[in-house]
């Protein structure tokens, strides 16, 4: 990412006489305040003596801390810069994806929790070997360890970046700086820890975000005057129904291959898992799932409308255009500090918005991969004491604090928009893990051999995809569209051959990735020999039949009213033909999912 110095430079000195004095202290507090948190829960209580306390907080959490933590833990700093980037240059089109995130977290709720929680998971790649065998769960770990220390990357070079060019503090100490703040409290405090900053950083969120969207609609003119300039600035989007998969949002690659992206994220991801493990009970767990929602729905109304009120103050005058900026993942901070310089503190809240974001995403991820190294990696190989197996998570999040530094110099390097590269690595690599799971939990007839395979040929899939298309791309970034524009997406006719592959928008990656894991798992399952029915452990596979069976029997059940003999003789009727039709479809199916083999 080459930037223009002279313009830098402009922008860094006009931005710099902004940050007050008040914009500092408020900023300090945000990080005094999560070293406290970290500090108090390591020298009270257990004092983290204990791996379980360490990693699963006692398994004690109650519901409302952990909805706000799961929903933090991936509402991180490129969330808070992309969206409303991406939403002031595009439209409204992304908020869309908020419909995904209805089965995105009721599957997890339903199905990946209850399973998790009642076979008494440390890590939830223990679930793989349970399923099939010890290889295939170090597979899975180690594609997750790569899919979060990549993802590191983005989460602190993000807000470095962003305090960079409001302050003019060298990028590299800024990174250097939140990669040690979070580091220090994860370690120190462990999961109790990340989860009450959690908690601490999304009120610090919502309220930085919500005082800059007020004041930016008072800047604009009122409430009124601001829907006028986006609504004639084209920037209120109607549903997309286009179905050409290379159009980057739609309302079928939002609404449809988010939900693939959300059950990575929710569903079988480790930072997520171990928030539900650490629940008092099972139905605790599936009810801070269920709260995840409204957070998620609050925070992305939030983003959006930021990315409209910036609209509504700039207009067709873009600052990016201007050459004011170098990229537009920089609109946000700019905003804040051109049009806020007026109120002193506010530029000071949303940087700490910013970090509390990016804080609480990494924590996360440290934790975590701190908890898969032990318990995946080290544990099954080496006996250690209690103590000496503690020490040694502490000091695996440390490294991993120094390894995720150091690829947010790659993150540096790399040409695109921080929200679609973020939804990109989890798609990419997260996309794999989920069809590994779903070929798991789904179908009995899955082996090992099929597992490893499929993970293998759905990483394939992912880096040829993911990186072809990004390679297809340079060096241009993704297009923005003109400010006068009524429209805010066009027909795009699917080019032929590999080019129309690479030109596949990143929110189908997920499921792109997964569903090869699953095909290319069967088949070679198939071709191997199949699991047996005794062979699968139990708990490990979901009863689809039986549930299908069960709901079929719940929609065509007569009801109560229909006691007259021609009623009952109308529903005999109908529920015979209907038994009928899907029989043909059951005996297929069953060859698949049965519960149990002969």
């Amino acid at each position: 990412m080459e930037v223009d110095l002279n313009t830098n430079c402009r922008v860094l000195s006009k931005l710099n006489k902004y940050f007050t004095i008040i914009d500092y202290v408020i900023f300090a507090l945000l990080l005094v305040a999560s070293m406290a948190i970290g500090l108090y829960y390591a020298f009270t209580g257990g004092r983290q003596s204990t791996t379980q306390e360490f990693m699963y907080a006692d398994r004690s959490m109650k519901c409302l801390p952990l909805s706000l933590s799961l929903m933090a833990t991936f509402q991180s700093a490129v969330a808070i810069i992309g969206t409303p980037a991406e939403v002031y240059a595009n439209g409204t089109q992304y908020w869309f994806i908020g419909c995904c995130y209805i089965l995105g977290l009721l599957i997890p709720a339903h199905i990946f929790i209850p399973m998790f929680y009642r076979l008494h998971l440390t890590s939830v790649y223990q679930y793989l070997e349970l399923r099939f065998c010890k290889a295939v769960r170090i597979c899975g770990t180690v594609t997750f360890i790569f899919q979060m220390v990549v993802y590191m990357g983005v989460g602190i070079y993000t807000p470095a970046l962003a305090l960079n060019a409001v302050t003019g503090f060298h990028l590299w100490g800024a990174v250097l700086a939140t990669g040690l703040v979070c580091t220090l409290y994860t370690a120190l405090g462990g999961l109790k820890a990340v989860v009450w900053t959690d908690v601490f950083q999304t009120v610090v969120m919502f309220t930085g975000q919500l005082a800059v969207i007020i004041v930016g609609v008072h800047q604009a003119g009122g409430l009124s005057d601001a829907w006028v300039k986006v609504r004639d600035g084209g920037r209120i989007s109607g549903i997309d129904l286009n179905p050409d998969p290379t159009v980057r949002h739609t309302f079928w690659t939002l609404g449809v291959g988010g939900v693939f992206l959300m059950l990575s994220l929710y569903g079988v991801n480790q930072a997520q898992v171990q928030r539900y493990l650490s629940s008092r009970t099972e139905k605790e767990a599936v009810m801070s799932c269920y709260m995840v929602f409204p957070c998620l729905q609050v925070a992305l109304m939030l983003s959006c409308l930021m990315g409209l009120v910036m609209f509504a103050c700039y207009g067709n005058n873009s600052p990016l255009e201007q050459q004011y900026i170098t990229s537009k993942d920089q609109m946000v901070l700019y905003f804040v500090m051109d049009m806020l310089q007026n109120f002193p503190g506010l530029p000071g809240l949303f940087v700490a918005c910013l970090f509390s974001a990016s804080l609480s995403t990494i924590s996360s991820a440290f934790n975590s991969l701190a908890t898969v190294t032990m318990v995946d990696l080290i544990k099954p190989h080496y006996s250690m004491t209690e103590a000496r197996a503690t020490l040694l998570s502490k000091m695996l999040a440390l490294s991993y604090g120094i390894i995720c530094v150091a690829m947010a110099y790659v993150v540096h390097l790399m040409n695109s928009s921080v929200l679609q590269a973020a939804l990109s690595i989890f798609g990419m690599v997260g996309g794999p893990l989920l069809g590994l799971f779903c070929l798991g939990i789904f179908f009995p007839c899955a082996n090992s051999i099929g597992a490893v395979a499929g993970l293998a040929a759905g990483l394939v899939m992912a880096f040829w995809v993911g990186i072809g298309g990004f390679l297809s791309r340079m060096p241009s970034s993704v297009q923005v569209l003109p400010f006068n524009s009524t429209n805010t997406s066009e027909n795009i006719t699917v080019p032929a051959g590999l080019n129309g592959l690479y030109s596949l928008s990143y929110m189908w990656y997920s499921a792109l990735n997964s569903s090869t894991v699953v095909l290319i798992g069967l088949i070679i399952s198939f071709m191997t020999g199949p699991t047996k029915g005794d062979d699968v452990a139990s708990g490990t596979v979901y009863p689809v039949m039986r549930t299908a069976q069960s709901l079929l029997h719940k929609l065509v059940k007569p009801s109560a009213c229909c006691t007259s003999p021609e009623h009952t003789v109308r529903w005999s009727y109908g529920f015979t033909v209907k038994c009928i039709v899907a029989l043909g479809h059951f005996n297929v199916v069953k060859l698949l999912l049965a519960d149990r083999w002969s």
